[in-house]
């Protein structure tokens, strides 16, 4: 083995006249970190604890209960989803309802909306909204995806952000 090494060295000069020379490379003084936020959703809440998500072109969006009111209810044990009727449901009408050891209580349209698909998940496994209750994924506690016209995305103007939501619970 040593024998084959030291030939290759002996021979690596004269071949490295012959070979192809590669383009240079260069280097980027940094580099772009990926991102997995989703700036196309803006999240708002109301002061009921409901949350909304809605698209970037402000004509469709996810409703859910936030995590604090998943904790202060305690122990989800049945979900009522609403029918995707294609009926326009006004601001603060109720969508749906949740039931846990502790309490029930309904859950209001943040904006007028109008429901299109409703979680099955939470039928089968209504924890799932105290696991997850502000992921809108599929396997999130999302309750309903939702249609919102011009009045609805005027609504939304109104709630309260990130920031003023946790304000708001804090007092």
């Amino acid at each position: 083995m040593a024998s084959i090494a030291c030939s290759l060295r002996a021979v690596r000069p004269v071949a490295m006249r012959f070979a192809p020379r590669a383009a240079p490379v260069v280097r980027m003084a940094s580099w772009r970190s990926f991102s997995s936020s989703r700036m196309s959703l803006a999240r708002k809440y109301t002061k009921d604890h409901e949350w909304i998500d809605l698209s970037a072109d402000r004509k469709t969006g996810v409703i859910g209960i936030s995590e604090y009111a998943a904790e202060q209810l305690g122990d989800v044990v049945y979900v009522e989803l609403p029918p995707a009727s294609g009926e326009w449901t006004e601001q603060g009408d109720s969508i749906g309802a949740v039931e846990s050891v502790k309490s029930a209580s309904d859950i209001n349209a943040p904006v007028r909306c109008k429901v299109t698909h409703t979680n099955a998940l939470l039928e089968e496994k209504p924890a799932t909204i105290n696991q997850v209750p502000e992921d809108d994924s599929a396997g999130g506690g999302w309750i309903v995806k939702v249609e919102v016209d011009e009045e609805g995305a005027k609504q939304f103007d109104d709630l309260m952000d990130a920031a003023a939501y946790k304000e708001f619970i804090a007092e």
